[in-house]
């Protein structure tokens, strides 16, 4: 018993931390410059499809995955994996510029030096630092900081949201408590907006890509574990937050959470600081090394391991000109292009009916992220 609890926590935590790693820190500042007070619903569309995309994936670790083994996948499953992961492999090399701009981001607002051009050349050496360790020595020295940097994130999640609820709990008492207004946004623009989100959810699919370290049932039980966990504090967040969005007025700045976390508690930015440059650092190495395992399968062995961390840093270093909230925007079409394939692979192999029609809705709703998805602003 203790020993399967164990092993479903160890299997955890790449998922967990890919999803905190994929946006934790930037969608206050999104939701508030969106739909303001109606945040926390809007989160919880995001995790609702989130989860429903979830669903598909682990149908396909646990149906897909044995016909794929035996080598008796139907042809339109076969070639739709096929192609979800050379989509994966961009979607990747997105995930990667959008977190050291992140990093930078938060980094040098702490620091007092945040500006595009600062940002661009701290970036761009982040990036250029990790190409340059993956050729030489490899990145599995910096892929250890992954399951500390989740838990050191996990526990300063805790102190923001604990800032943040007394903060409320003390404004409330004082009947000073402020809502943020609501943002003059059409249907279309929030559901446009809202589609270039999905990336915050991105990371449970991890578990599918985990096959030599763990059977599939327990890869099946940490996505859905990691999708639990990180919907119930991406709720409670966002719901706490809600009464400081008004300090951002109708601004959407991608640092603007230091801001909330100093109207909080005087001690909380620095440790939210810390927590965005080791969850984001680690984030980034994470989905190099994943990219690169993509990269080399898709190219069929014809590109190693190296020249793939090379590749994959040099395309983020190109994309790391966009902003953050663009990339937000970018890396959320990419994922959603990636699951509705995922989806078809999905309808694909199943002969239940009732599956088929909801996958189908799924796959609808992805293609239109896919399309239509937006940056905030």
């Amino acid at each position: 018993m203790i020993i399967g609890l164990k092993k479903i926590i160890t299997a955890t935590v790449t998922p967990l931390a890919s999803i905190f790693g994929s946006g934790f820190l930037v969608i206050v500042p999104i939701l508030s410059g969106l739909v303001g007070p109606y945040s926390v619903f809007a989160m919880a569309l995001v995790c609702a499809l989130a989860y429903a995309v979830g669903s598909v994936v682990r149908f396909n670790i646990a149906h897909f995955e044995p016909l794929l083994e035996a080598n008796n996948a139907p042809f339109l499953a076969r070639h739709s994996e096929q192609a979800a992961d050379l989509a994966l492999v961009l979607a990747y090399v997105i995930s990667v510029s959008l977190y050291i701009n992140i990093l930078s981001a938060f980094l040098l607002h702490g620091i007092g030096l945040d500006n595009p051009l600062n940002e661009h050349i701290l970036t761009i050496s982040v990036i250029s630092f990790i190409a340059l360790v993956g050729a030489t020595r490899g990145l599995n020295m910096l892929h250890t900081l992954e399951s500390y940097a989740l838990w050191i994130t996990m526990v300063i999640i805790v102190a923001v949201l604990i800032g943040f609820g007394s903060y409320d709990l003390n404004v409330a008492k004082a009947g000073t408590l402020q809502w943020p207004s609501r943002p003059d946004a059409t249907p279309w623009v929030i559901l446009t907006t809202l589609g270039g989100t999905l990336i915050v959810t991105q990371g449970f699919e991890t578990s599918r890509y985990l096959g030599q370290e763990f059977d599939r049932q327990t890869r099946i039980r940490s996505s859905r574990l990691s999708q639990i966990v990180s919907t119930a504090v991406y709720l409670i967040f966002v719901a706490l937050a809600t009464p400081l969005m008004y300090f951002l007025g109708d601004s959407v700045d991608d640092s603007a959470l230091i801001i909330l976390a100093g109207k909080a508690a005087v001690w909380l930015p620095i440790p939210l600081i810390a927590a965005a440059v080791l969850s984001q650092f680690s984030a980034a190495v994470a989905d190099t090394i994943s990219g690169a395992g993509n990269m080399i399968e898709v190219s069929e062995q014809r590109v190693d391991r190296r020249l793939a961390y090379l590749l994959i840093c040099g395309f983020a270093i190109i994309l790391a000109f966009q902003d953050t909230l663009t990339l937000v925007a970018l890396a959320s079409r990419a994922f959603a292009f990636y699951y509705l394939l995922q989806c078809l692979v999905a309808i694909s192999i199943t002969k239940n009916t009732f599956r088929r029609v909801l996958y189908g809705l799924v796959a609808v709703i992805l293609a239109f992220i896919t399309v239509f998805a937006v940056p905030v602003g």
